[in-house]
């Protein structure tokens, strides 16, 4: 369904980008690309994420979704939703922060401002290519956190991932298959928030990506297959 565009959600767009990138972890060890994800919910993270998640999905059921949890400011969401045609790219702020502290005489407790208002934008993507990425990332997600590495508590902004039932979280990875997921969520946001011609371009380079991807998972497959 079409809605109106809002300055101030394309300039948290824009946020949510800078945000991805400046919450980088420590560099990688140089003699391998690990990543600081698991399976499930962090410790002490699950109220505070699915509050968020369904906040910013609304009625909708993502087939992908990547929630962005920072430790001060506003979180922020991607998803994918299906359609019986082309599917749904959306990004979506909270008007604000919905994890917050509040005080009183009698002492201070965490709440959860579920009943706000969010900015949204979104886009159509074609059928094939997002039915392309959740199976690209549904099969990078289980590379990089198989099925007996649970998640962990980082005390930094974390990330979550949910594709098809498979949920992983924790921080930002910034190296091998894991630097190209971020990529295309950082293409897939640009174009929820862009005109025609320029979303066909993020399109093309989305697709690019995936080619990428997939050679890597090929390469990852063959070297696990070897050992």
């Amino acid at each position: 369904m079409p809605f109106a565009r809002s300055g101030s959600a394309s300039r948290r767009c824009a946020w949510f980008g800078l945000a991805l990138i400046l919450t980088a972890p420590l560099a990688q060890a140089a003699d391998g690309c690990t990543f600081a994800l698991g399976r499930g919910w962090p410790p002490a993270t699950e109220n505070h994420g699915s509050a968020v998640e369904q906040l910013l999905a609304a009625k909708a059921a993502p087939r992908l979704s990547l929630t962005y949890l920072p430790q001060r400011g506003v979180e922020s969401g991607l998803m994918l939703i299906a359609g019986e045609g082309d599917w749904t790219v959306r990004h979506a702020v909270p008007n604000e922060r919905v994890q917050s502290w509040s005080s009183s005489r009698s002492g201070g407790a965490l709440q959860l401002r579920v009943e706000q208002d969010v900015d949204q934008e979104e886009a159509p993507i074609p059928q094939a290519l997002a039915v392309r990425v959740v199976s690209a990332w549904k099969r990078a997600l289980t590379t990089m956190a198989p099925a007996d590495k649970p998640a962990e508590f980082h005390d930094k902004d974390q990330l979550l991932f949910l594709v098809d039932g498979i949920r992983v979280s924790g921080l930002r990875p910034d190296c091998g298959i894991g630097e190209i997921l971020m990529e295309q969520a950082g293409l897939m946001t640009e174009a929820a928030n862009e005109s025609i011609s320029k979303r066909e371009r993020r399109w093309r380079a989305l697709g690019e990506s995936l080619d990428q991807l997939d050679a890597q998972l090929a390469q990852a497959g063959a070297a696990s297959a070897g050992e």
